[in-house]
C-alpha cells in the first residue's frame, strides 16, 4: 500500500512539473518572439534617430554661421555709427547750439510784446484750485 501511495504521489508531482515546464516553454517562446520583434523595430528607430541627430547638427551649423554673420554686421554697424558720430557729431552740435541761441535771442525781443501768462492751476480730485488758494493751502500744511 505504501508503494502505491508513493507511486501516486510521484505521478502527481511529475504531472505538476510537466505542466510547469510546458508553461515555462510557452513563456520562453513568447519572450523570444518579443525580443525578435523589438529588435526588428529598434533598428529602424535607431536609424531614424541617427538621421534626426545628423539633421539637428546641420541646423546647428547653419545657426552658427548665421550668428557669425550677425556678429560681423553688428560690428560693422557699430564702426559705421562711430564714424558718423565723429564726422557729423561736432558740427551738428555747433549748428544746434547756434540755432538755439538765435531762437533765444529772437524770443527775448518778442517776450516783451506778449502778455503775462495766467497763473497755473492744480487739479485736486476733479476740481481746479486757483494758485492763490493753493499757496494758502501749502502754507497751512508746512506748519503742521
Amino acid at each position: 500500500m505504501a508503494g502505491i501511495l508513493v507511486a501516486v504521489f510521484w505521478a502527481i508531482l511529475v504531472s505538476f512539473l510537466a505542466v510547469a515546464l510546458a508553461r515555462l516553454a510557452q513563456t520562453l517562446k513568447a519572450t523570444t518572439k518579443l525580443v525578435a520583434d523589438v529588435t526588428d523595430q529598434a533598428v529602424p528607430l535607431l536609424a531614424d534617430a541617427s538621421q534626426a541627430v545628423r539633421s539637428a547638427q546641420t541646423q546647428i551649423d547653419r545657426v552658427d554661421a548665421i550668428a557669425t554673420d550677425v556678429q560681423e554686421v553688428t560690428s560693422n554697424a557699430s564702426a559705421l555709427s562711430t564714424t558718423v558720430a565723429s564726422t557729423f557729431g561736432g558740427p551738428l552740435v555747433k549748428v544746434a547750439a547756434f540755432g538755439y541761441g538765435v531762437r533765444r535771442a529772437l524770443g527775448g525781443r518778442k517776450a516783451e510784446d506778449v502778455p503775462a501768462k495766467s497763473p497755473r492751476r492744480t487739479v485736486i480730485v476733479g476740481r481746479t484750485v486757483p494758485a492763490a488758494r493753493r499757496s494758502k493751502r501749502n502754507r497751512g500744511n508746512t506748519g503742521k
